[in-house]
């Protein structure tokens, strides 16, 4: 399972993290990616009513998604995601949920800025790395991180809007994470047409972008 989530993200490129005041409208922006063809979503436990977004999505997506989630910090966190249909996690640390979710065979993308994080999430047994907050040193600080740690999957997150997203593939990301930059108000109920428009702007940059 770790290996075809990790090739389909490093094919996919992008994934959606959808962190929402409003269920109903959680829900309504997970569907309208898929829609659009987005095709790994991760919903943060920070979302109205949670476990419930995430099962729902799940049941509703297409063949060949996977719906995952976020915030994923404690190993009960791990267990409760996975009863609900979440087939991998994300954290936001180098946390207990890292390891739990290895064991159970779960696809964990750990978050992790330092090298010593960086290779204590690998450790842990993280199928890829969340470069998280990745603005605080941009594309350069992941390309000096992938120099003596060039074997390590990156996924850069944080504040990536389109143009950045080119720059973290160029420097060697297999894929970027998209929050506000892409969802904007959409999970508290705003305009489903503007995050189309956004979405297929950065699956467009995606489909530009050939480096892997």
């Amino acid at each position: 399972m770790t290996k075809q989530f990790l090739a389909g993200l490093s094919e996919a490129r992008l994934l959606a993290i959808i962190r929402g005041e409003n269920a109903e409208s959680s829900v309504a922006a997970a569907l309208t990616l898929f829609e659009e063809g987005f095709r790994y979503l991760e919903i943060s436990l920070n979302t109205e009513n949670a476990l419930d977004v995430i099962a729902r999505v799940a049941r509703e997506a297409p063949e060949g998604a996977f719906v995952g989630a976020g915030t994923v910090l404690t190993v009960d966190d791990v267990a409760r995601v996975r009863d609900a249909g979440a087939v991998f996690v994300v954290t936001p640390a180098v946390s207990d949920s890292v390891a739990e979710g290895a064991r159970l065979g779960l696809p964990v993308i750990a978050g992790a800025l330092t090298p010593t994080e960086v290779v204590a999430a690998v450790h842990r047994g993280a199928t890829a790395v969340k470069l998280f907050p990745a603005s605080i040193g941009g594309p350069s600080y992941l390309k000096a991180l992938r120099d003596p740690l060039p074997d390590v999957p990156f996924v850069a997150v944080g504040g990536v809007d389109v143009a950045k997203a080119e720059e973290y593939f160029a420097a060697g990301a297999i894929a970027v994470g998209l929050g506000s930059p892409l969802l904007g108000d959409a999970p508290q109920g705003g305009d489903l047409g503007a995050l189309r428009e956004r979405a297929r702007a950065f699956l467009a940059a995606a489909a530009h972008t050939g480096i892997r």
